[in-house]
């Protein structure tokens, strides 16, 4: 077991080079990602470990009978592989139930070979996911991966409409601040153009895209403010990237828009949008996107393209034939994506009474 103890000042001026940016690093171990939830009512205890390792998590207090809630985001971290991860939530439980901690919950993005059998025995149970969705698609990269050999890996249909929306006069407009400040090498990108508008005026076009998005598909993207919050600091953080596909050199008009997570060795897909024509004026818009990131993923030496999830709640596995997300599925297979079993959300419960008084009060007050 992994001992913690809360990080000092000093300590949290390097704190990404522990949990974003190693290996097997997550966004939503970030201190930008503390700083935003912490405008949402968390408080964040950024734990250090005695083997080197942080550990994020985001505690709330129930209202009137004391105690609190806490929730480790995609964390602890597999910088240092299963059985490391395995230890370190076990340190962290045991840091957070000597702090007035009454539940626990965890979603460590950790392969799922044999984890979740370990943390039952440190009183995990699963419970529904808490992010949108547990398994991924993975395009395996690594250094000796070139583009020509990517590109030979996406199916034949892809690869048309890719061409067919270059031909289309698509562009791919591209913000990054790690590309501006210096971080990455700005040569060597001819694909993408740089931007034309400040990324607060893109980002706030591309969340119009996403709730658009959002209303024809059914699902909850939040607030602006939250998200424009949240989007605005993890860029400046570098560790986000967000693509826009526009046409006729319109960039006041994007077509679809792609945002990307840069961690742990990888670039992931965290959100998409278009607008409600998109797939008929440019159905290979979404393909050219795609493969865009796949490019920047290669260029940047990362370890994988993450296209993300197509799991929903009540259907945790690889879509089959005539379910609503087989079409994605086979959307993101088509690039030579292979499906990752993760081992998804878990929770251990530490007081069990105060755990029910508190959820009781919280929703008392809510109303």
């Amino acid at each position: 077991m992994t001992t913690y103890r809360e990080a000092r000042p000093d300590e949290l001026a390097t704190w990404d080079d522990l949990t974003v940016r190693p290996a097997g690093g997550h966004v939503l171990q970030s201190r930008a990602w503390a700083e935003h939830r912490a405008t949402r009512g968390w408080r964040p205890r950024f734990l250090v470990g005695d083997d080197g390792s942080a550990v994020l998590a985001l505690t709330r207090r129930w209202p009137i009978v004391g105690g609190a809630s806490a929730y480790i985001p995609r964390g602890p971290a597999p910088t240092g592989g299963i059985a490391d991860a395995v230890a370190r939530l076990d340190g962290a439980t045991q840091w957070l139930a000597a702090n007035g901690v009454d539940v626990i919950a965890s979603d460590a993005e950790v392969p799922a070979l044999g984890y979740a059998d370990r943390i039952a025995a440190l009183g995990y149970r699963p419970i529904e996911e808490i992010q949108p969705s547990r398994n991924r698609l993975s395009v395996r990269l690594g250094r000796e991966v070139t583009e020509e050999a990517a590109l030979e890996n996406v199916g034949k249909s892809t690869r048309q409409r890719i061409r067919q929306a270059e031909r289309d006069g698509l562009a791919v407009v591209r913000h990054d601040q790690a590309a501006t400040d210096g971080t990455l090498p700005s040569a060597g990108y001819e694909d993408v153009e740089a931007p034309s508008e400040s990324f607060e005026v893109a980002i706030g076009r591309f969340h119009d895209l996403a709730l658009q998005t959002a209303d024809r598909r059914h699902f909850v993207l939040g607030s602006r403010a939250s998200f424009l919050d949240w989007t605005t600091r993890a860029y400046a953080a570098g560790h986000l990237v967000l693509l826009l596909a526009v046409d006729d050199g319109g960039e006041a008009a994007p077509v679809v828009g792609l945002m990307l997570y840069r961690h742990g060795g990888r670039l992931s897909t965290a959100l998409s949008g278009d607008r409600p024509d998109a797939r008929q004026k440019h159905p290979g818009a979404f393909h050219l996107l795609r493969w865009r990131a796949i490019q920047l993923a290669i260029r940047e030496d990362a370890l994988e393209m993450d296209l993300g999830g197509v799991d929903v709640a009540g259907a945790r596995h690889e879509p089959t034939p005539g379910e609503p997300m087989y079409g994605l599925y086979q959307h993101k297979r088509s690039f030579g994506a292979e499906w990752v079993d993760l081992p998804g959300a878990h929770e251990r419960v530490i007081r069990p009474t105060r755990y029910l008084l508190g959820r009781v009060a919280a929703r008392v007050v809510r109303r």
